[in-house]
């Protein structure tokens, strides 16, 4: 009996690491299919159609006097054409990407729901009481309250954490 409890306490021990590996590496995986799906050249490109946009537009403006009418129109056009050239060549690149995305997503929800088996009504990780103060119950939810002055966190509320905290260090580091 001794030795179940001490394997189950060890298991507890490292579920909140793995649990927030796993949520992290979701979230590395989302970055890189944002970083690579749009190669330097790609992003040259879009800049330099953007770019070009913005200067047709700016020279159509300068251009108010009734005998350059026509060439600010034809700037215009020439602006809306380019615009659709970049629309275009933004869905290509995005298409490609989509599907990726979408297979990532279907793992990760497989995975969440193979961890939310695991660890239903197993606490996770255990924090003091003082530093979760209004929050104790929510955190611990179905998964056995609070235990020697110590909050019982659920493998739902860590899932929560570590996906918010993962999420706001890839915005970061991608600033």
């Amino acid at each position: 009996m001794m030795e179940e409890e001490g394997s189950h306490g060890r298991e507890r021990s490292l579920a909140a690491p793995l649990i927030f590996l796993i949520v992290a590496t979701f979230q590395f995986a989302y970055y890189c299919l944002d970083h690579i799906s749009k190669s330097e050249s790609e992003r040259k490109k879009e800049a330099q159609l953007r770019a070009e946009i913005k200067q047709l537009l700016k020279e159509a403006s300068l251009m108010s006097q009734p005998s350059t009418f026509a060439q600010a129109a034809k700037l215009k056009r020439l602006a809306t054409a380019k615009e659709k050239e970049l629309s275009k060549y933004q869905n290509s690149s995005h298409k490609d990407n989509t599907v990726y995305t979408k297979v990532l997503l279907i793992f990760k929800y497989l995975t969440y729901g193979v961890l939310l088996i695991w660890f239903w009504r197993v606490p996770v990780a255990s924090v003091s009481q003082q530093l979760v103060q209004p929050f104790g119950r929510l955190l611990s939810w179905k998964s056995g309250g609070v235990q020697n002055n110590s909050v019982q966190i659920g493998v739902i509320s860590w899932l929560v954490v570590s996906a918010r905290v993962c999420r706001f260090v890839r915005r970061a580091y991608s600033k």
